[in-house]
C-alpha cells in the first residue's frame, strides 16, 4: 500500500473495514458519521502509509488509533458548547487580535517547538502524541510498544522539563 498499488489498497480496506467501522460506530454512535470517519481513516492511512513502522506496533493498532482519534475529534466538534453573552467579549478579543499579539503568539509557539526539540526523542514523541494528538498514555504505550508506566513517566518527565525550560514567562503569553 505504501508504494501506491491500488490492488494493495483494496485488499487493505477489505481486511480492516469491519474493525475501522466498529471503532468509529462505538465512539460516535451514528452510522453515517461512522462511515465518514472510516473513509477518513483509510485516506489518512493511505497518505501516511510510508511512515508506518512495524517496530512501534501492528498495522491493526496503528489503523485503530487513527480511527479512534478521528472519531473522538468528530464527537468533540459535534458537542459544541453554547456561549453565554458575558463570555462573548472575551471571544471577540481573541478573534480580533492585533498583529503584535499574533507576533507574540508566534514567538511563544517557536519557544515551545524549540523546547520540545530539546527533549530526548522518546519524551518528545510521548508529549506530542499526548498533547497534540490527544492520545492517552495507554494508546501511546500500545503504539510505542512500551509498558503503560513507561509511557506515563515519559509524558510526566517531558512536561516537567518543558515547565522548567519555558518557565513562568510561558503563562504570561497564553
Amino acid at each position: 500500500m505504501a508504494a501506491g498499488a491500488p490492488e494493495s489498497a483494496l485488499a487493505f480496506v477489505r481486511r480492516f473495514q469491519r474493525m475501522v467501522f466498529g471503532i468509529a460506530i462505538a465512539v460516535v454512535d451514528d452510522s453515517q458519521l461512522a462511515e465518514d470517519i472510516a473513509q477518513q481513516a483509510f485516506e489518512r492511512a493511505w497518505r501516511h502509509a510510508q511512515v508506518y513502522d512495524s517496530r512501534r506496533g501492528s498495522v491493526k493498532t496503528w489503523l485503530g488509533t487513527i480511527t479512534h482519534n478521528l472519531a473522538v475529534d468528530a464527537v468533540r466538534s459535534r458537542n459544541a458548547t453554547p456561549v453565554s453573552p458575558e463570555d462573548l467579549d472575551a471571544l471577540l478579543g481573541i478573534v480580533t487580535r492585533t498583529p503584535e499579539q499574533w507576533a507574540v503568539a508566534d514567538e511563544t509557539a517557536s519557544r515551545i517547538r524549540a523546547a520540545v526539540g530539546g527533549l530526548p526523542r522518546e519524551q518528545a514523541r510521548a508529549v506530542v502524541m499526548a498533547g497534540i494528538y490527544g492520545m492517552t498514555a495507554r494508546q501511546i504505550s500500545e503504539l510505542e510498544g512500551i509498558p503503560l508506566g513507561t509511557a506515563k513517566t515519559r509524558i510526566r518527565t517531558a512536561m516537567g522539563r518543558l515547565r522548567t525550560v519555558l518557565g513562568p514567562e510561558r503563562a504570561d503569553h497564553d
